[in-house]
């Protein structure tokens, strides 16, 4: 029996209706090496027992984690993750459990990983021709706002921080950058970034040159996101949080 060496996270919270286990037991069988961690995260629907089933279907490799309640989608990925880098293997991530990225961009994103040595893989939705990028304007030109001041903050040229498609490589610094519950609740994903590029006392920091962005093929925007477009908004004032806690991890650093 192969144990897995890739451990992707997938958070969820009432997604009964949304849950294709067909899909998700497709992305498990994709490769003998990879497992998948789904993170429970206090749901009050049927999202419990879909996830029990699908851990019996294949439990050497599916595994469930149960929040005792809804703690945010940033706590189950960090809780997620802590779990995943607790089990062998060089690789981890997390994936959207409404599959807006399919599973064949995640197991590219992983195989990028592997091929190129990179510390973080970030799956970037760029509608460029010849890809099939699905986004409401909206949330596109809003998501293009909070990209460019992420990305003056982080002193990062990142397109897109908010895909939820992602791989990194075990390290210290990425197991110092969750040692700590995130002060963000949606722009986590800037928060990790930033806490990456950072390091902590004596642990160094992960090199802007070891991040890599992928465009991705394929994405779609799926009916009954939690995120609604005055929460996208919000996220502005989560990065006010986020940059007095990197000044705050820098001070200690010196």
């Amino acid at each position: 029996m192969t144990l897995p060496a890739v451990h992707i996270v997938v958070p969820c919270y009432n997604e009964a209706t949304r849950l294709d286990t067909e899909q998700m037991l497709a992305l498990a069988d994709a490769r003998p090496d990879l497992g998948l961690v789904f993170v429970d995260d206090g749901s009050t629907d049927d999202t419990a027992a879909r996830l029990r089933a699908l851990a019996a279907a294949r439990p050497d490799r599916l595994t469930v984690l149960t929040l005792g309640k809804n703690s945010g989608k940033a706590e189950a990925v960090r809780q997620g993750l802590l779990a995943a880098l607790a089990r062998p293997g060089e690789l981890v991530g997390y994936l959207d459990a409404d599959l807006s990225t399919p599973i064949e961009e995640m197991l590219r994103l992983v195989r990028v990983a592997e091929s190129r040595g990179a510390a973080v893989v970030l799956g970037a939705r760029v509608a460029l021709l010849g890809t099939k990028i699905e986004r409401k304007p909206a949330r596109h030109y809003l998501g293009r706002v909070f990209a460019s001041a992420a990305s003056l903050l982080l002193n990062l040229p990142v397109y897109d921080t908010q895909c939820g498609a992602k791989v990194l490589r075990r390290s210290p610094s990425l197991a110092a950058a969750l040692s700590e519950p995130f002060v963000s609740r949606w722009a986590f994903d800037v928060e990790l970034i930033g806490r990456l590029l950072v390091g902590a006392a004596g642990v160094p920091p992960t090199p802007p040159e070891a991040f890599l962005e992928v465009p991705l093929a394929s994405w779609r925007e799926v009916s009954g996101s939690k995120l609604r477009p005055s929460a996208m908004v919000g996220t502005l004032r989560d990065l006010a949080l986020i940059g007095g806690d990197l000044a705050r991890r820098r001070r200690k650093m010196r």
